[in-house]
């Protein structure tokens, strides 16, 4: 049956993972830098595009805001190969970089900034904040990003658990067992073709989840509240 409370069998999964040399805590602690750095990332280029997109009219913007949205609809797959070709040649495969640096241009995540922006972007706050002498960088960083504090967390909630779930990429760019991320520790726990040691693959994916279920608790009130009002265009 069920139980709230884990078995004895918890610490001899462990150990059965600890025998094959899977260590969760690095591949915990790997994960969390990843999915931290690119979350960070994301959200702060993502936004400042998107807010650039939103707020100047410069020649081309039509063009630039559709290529987004075909971004958006092209598959990773498509591109693996082209990226890891470029990434090999300037030294960053098996490397964390090549995790974190590509999301800094997500068409997803700048496609739901601009939606978002067009929904909270107040021109008189703006056009206020030019008179008062402060500069465009800091009308973004004093004004705009306050408002946007809903879309911001909803929007980094989606990209730390893209990032954390991340087996794609990882698969392809990293070798070393030593810089496995959380997924990939999990992929490697299917065991041998005569015996599969599901207690320990459940307790991976139950350490795979956890960091999900708590940020989600701790920023879901704004999760309705941040796709709700990037889903208006006034």
């Amino acid at each position: 049956g069920l139980s709230a409370m884990p078995s004895t069998h918890l610490f001899d999964n462990y150990g059965i993972l600890e025998g094959r040399g899977l260590n969760l805590l690095r591949g915990f602690t790997n994960s969390l830098f990843v999915a931290t750095f690119s979350t960070v990332l994301a959200v702060y280029f993502s936004l400042m595009t998107a807010y650039g997109i939103v707020v100047y009219n410069f020649r081309g913007k039509r063009f630039f805001t559709s290529f987004v949205i075909l971004l958006v609809l092209i598959p990773l797959q498509l591109s693996i190969i082209g990226f890891y070709q470029f990434m090999s040649r300037i030294g960053l495969t098996d490397n964390y970089a090549s995790l974190i640096l590509p999301v800094i241009a997500s068409a997803g995540a700048v496609f739901f900034g601009k939606q978002y922006f067009e929904s909270v972007v107040v021109h008189d706050l703006i056009d206020a904040g030019r008179v008062d002498g402060a500069g465009e960088f800091g009308i973004f960083h004093r004004i705009m990003m306050p408002i946007a504090v809903p879309g911001a967390v909803t929007l980094g909630i989606f990209a730390f658990a893209a990032a954390w779930n991340n087996f794609f990429n990882a698969f392809i760019l990293i070798s070393s067992i030593e810089k496995y991320t959380l997924p990939m520790l999990v992929q490697l726990m299917r065991g041998d073709v005569y015996r599969t040691e599901y207690g320990a693959i459940y307790l991976g994916l139950a350490v795979t989840i956890v960091p999900i279920i708590i940020i989600y608790l701790i920023f879901s009130r704004y999760i309705v509240n941040g796709i709700a009002m990037g889903a208006v265009k006034e």
